[in-house]
């Protein structure tokens, strides 16, 4: 099970998707709405705005995370703290208060002073937030950072092939990374995962947050629940052409589709209308488990071989076992009956089968393993089925 207790709130599959409201008592955060130095203006904005419109959770910054800022020492973020206890003690909703902060000193304090959990943005780089954490019994979301204090998110610019080695360095893409900055200075067994969407570095691309988002299931490999900041992102306004003030549409729909890809946690300005979308793709999203007695199962949330090769390597199984996953079922259009015929003999005498179906589409069923080894035999076929070699192709990968 990916579940974890935070202060009594449950977090993973066994409950609903929870909203992480945002507070800040920055005057540098890029985002006005939520940013308050006044203790009692502060808790009536989360009692009204975040509490009363469906947060579960809220998150207080002391400082923006924003690369464009200097750092903030953890004494400036000390001399902050106050005004985030003086609200969470005037609030009078019922949420859990998560202090964001990357070190384990303002961590400390704010778990003595009321704060049930951390939003560490800085991926465990100070060496004692786990032990902080463990100590208070709290929950964590670590986002995927590298080993430095100062640039949080930075995750492309993380000198790999000394951190890991050059080889893997070499072949690993930017979701292999940010899933290895995730694991660099482990996990606490109350450790929420954020694979840190955003533009935290120079070298992180809009494209590599799609891909992110893509490959999302990927991250529950990890065996935690996965939080994701993606409310009015740039990646998703690029896609819809919308500047941030109309991108909460391309937001929700997002919301939806990360809950149903493995989402336990969604960060957001927009409480209400995110707390609806989440719920759509909770109420559609297919992932089960069962107990009995001291047994459990839990069907694994896995679409692809990259999917199903991330679970086997956490389990500490060859990945290579995942060349020969469940079945695969690939429609097929736009081959003449001479190609339609000659795809069905080549599959045949690899373990695969194809069915002729209606307007003109196949279908082409068999074991991952069978499929792949019909793509590689189409290399030297005619020009459609070279066509659907490439196609084919990029499908596995």
């Amino acid at each position: 099970m990916n579940s974890v207790d935070a202060a009594g709130l449950g977090i993973g599959d066994e409950y609903p998707p929870r909203i992480m409201g945002v507070l800040n008592v920055s005057d540098e955060s890029p985002y006005d709405p939520s940013v308050y130095d006044d203790p009692g203006e502060a808790a009536q904005y989360v009692d009204e705005e975040l509490i009363g419109e469906g947060a579960d959770i809220v998150d207080v910054g002391l400082e923006s995370a924003n690369k464009r800022f200097d750092v903030r020492s953890a004494e400036a973020e000390l001399d902050r703290l106050s005004v985030a206890c003086e609200t969470i003690e005037s609030v009078s909703g019922d949420a859990i208060f998560s202090i964001e902060t990357r070190y384990a000193e303002v961590a400390e304090a704010a778990l003595n002073r009321g704060f049930d959990m951390v939003n560490d943005v800085a991926g465990f780089a100070d060496p004692e937030m786990p032990s902080v954490c463990e100590d208070h019994d709290a929950a964590v979301a670590k986002m995927a950072s590298p080993p430095d204090i100062e640039r949080p998110g930075a995750v492309e610019e993380t000198p790999w092939a000394d951190r890991k080695s050059p080889e893997w360095a070499r072949q690993a893409d930017y979701v292999d990374r940010v899933y290895e900055a995730l694991k660099q200075n482990g996990l606490t067994d109350k450790t929420i995962v954020d694979p840190a969407f955003g533009g935290w570095s120079e070298a992180q691309t809009l494209a590599d947050d799609r891909e992110t988002f893509s490959r999302l299931r990927e991250f529950r490999a990890l065996g935690r629940p996965i939080l994701v900041s993606i409310n009015r992102k740039n990646f998703l306004g690029e896609i819809a052409d919308r500047e941030t003030e109309e991108r909460l549409p391309v937001s929700l729909a997002a919301t939806s589709m990360a809950v149903e890809r493995g989402a336990d946690v969604i960060r957001t300005h927009d409480v209400s209308e995110t707390r609806d979308a989440a719920l759509i793709g909770d109420a559609f999203t297919e992932r089960a488990s069962a107990t009995a007695g001291d047994v459990s199962a839990t069907r694994l949330d896995v679409r692809s071989r990259r999917d199903l090769r991330r679970q086997l390597a956490e389990f500490g199984i060859d990945p290579s076992a995942a060349d020969d996953w469940q079945t695969e079922v690939v429609e097929i259009e736009g081959l003449d009956p001479g190609a339609r015929d000659r795809l069905a003999s080549i599959a045949v005498d690899r373990g695969a089968v194809v069915h002729a179906g209606d307007q003109d589409r196949v279908l082409l069923l068999g074991s991952t393993t069978a499929v792949s080894d019909v793509e590689a035999q189409l290399r030297g076929e005619t020009d459609s089925l070279v066509r659907l070699h490439i196609t084919l192709r990029e499908m596995l990968r």
